[in-house]
């Protein structure tokens, strides 16, 4: 795990996970390696980097995009290098800085590399951490990106009121179960879903959903659907798209709302799967919205406002699928597209 007494100026060695080469298909284990740099803890003279220690890392679905060879990139992604190291969100420990807003000592949560030290050039997009009376690991999860996509997904763009019906799928998810919690906190009436029986028994008893259901035990999802709502959905919230998004069309009530973050259904297939009830997004008079993360990050102070007295009261409970050490990360990684994860998952290296 984490080396002590190290200080800055030391040249240590720095374990670090390697892409091999852009991935076509589901990511495999195979397609990283890990290898051990040197690297001195200091920041270059003159530089307004921050060097940091890497605490916890985050495994994302959004990283497997960042692994294929894009013909036209989106902007806002930031693609991997093959034989460099990945990157995503983590939690750190500032050890050395070169620039004004940030201290040796500062705990912060942002963009880092996968390593165990890492030298951040770009530090404005680094947030520092004020809160430490919850978990750190929290600031990959319900106080990170994922949690400022639920707070989006139900205060921003889908506006769930008192008494609606809310749908959410891959619900036991980095971003589902907060995202659940949120709009039960409102009065909704909440179903989800999720690919195993534990998650779906965490769903009802522990994360306090009216029903949920695994779709992979389910023939007909849109009996499923049926079932939990027999009035109709007012509001879903999708990253599953594919059968799922399709079976929702036809639960949809009149004039209802569909927030779109994410489809993990199709992220993998040579083929995007074709949708057949699309007609209904007229008929109904559906309004259908996308959004990401990226645009709702000013919203920050307002989603710690509201979650951190409820993690504290418990009120909300954040669930977290934990690995230790760095050469756990490319399984842990991989794991996310098949669901292995049970909760958001994390890999940790040192516990600061």
């Amino acid at each position: 795990m984490g080396k002590n007494n190290v200080k800055v100026g030391d040249e240590v060695q720095n374990k670090q996970v390697i892409f091999n080469d852009y991935v076509t298909g589901s990511p495999q284990e195979s397609d990283f390696h890990i290898t051990t740099s040197t690297i001195k803890l200091q920041v270059p003279q003159g530089s307004d980097a921050v060097l940091v220690k890497n605490l916890y890392l985050s495994c994302d679905p959004v990283m497997q995009f960042q692994m294929r060879k894009m013909e036209d990139p989106l902007s806002g992604y930031i693609y991997y290098v093959p034989g460099s190291p990945i990157n995503g969100f983590g939690v750190a420990k500032v050890l050395d800085s070169g620039h004004g807003e940030f201290s040796a000592g500062d705990l912060v949560w942002g963009t880092t590399s996968w390593e165990e030290y890492s030298l951040i050039q770009n530090p404005e997009q680094l947030k520092k951490i004020h809160h430490t009376d919850v978990p750190l690991t929290h600031y990959t999860g319900i106080l990170g990106m994922p949690g400022i996509t639920a707070y989006a997904a139900i205060h921003e763009v889908g506006l769930p009121k008192k008494g609606e019906t809310v749908f959410i799928s891959a619900a036991s998810g980095a971003v589902g179960q907060i995202a659940g919690q949120f709009a039960k906190l409102l009065g909704c009436y909440v179903v989800g879903s999720a690919g195993t029986k534990e998650k779906v028994d965490l769903l009802k008893n522990k994360l306090g959903f009216d029903d949920a259901f695994n779709y992979k035990q389910e023939p007909d999802l849109d009996a499923a659907l049926k079932r939990c709502f027999p009035e109709g959905i007012d509001f879903y919230l999708d990253q599953v798209g594919g059968k799922m998004l399709d079976a929702v069309l036809l639960n949809m009530k009149f004039h209802g709302r569909i927030a779109i973050c994410g489809m993990i259904s199709q992220y993998n297939l040579d083929e995007p799967e074709v949708l057949r009830n699309v007609m209904l997004l007229a008929l109904k008079r559906l309004s259908v919205k996308g959004f990401t993360h990226r645009d709702h990050h000013h919203l920050y102070p307002k989603l710690l406002e509201l979650a951190l007295p409820y993690i504290r009261d418990k009120k909300i409970v954040y669930v977290e699928d934990i690995v230790e050490g760095i050469e756990s990360g490319p399984a842990a990684l991989v794991g996310l597209f098949s669901g292995r994860n049970f909760g958001k998952q994390i890999v940790a290296l040192a516990h600061h």
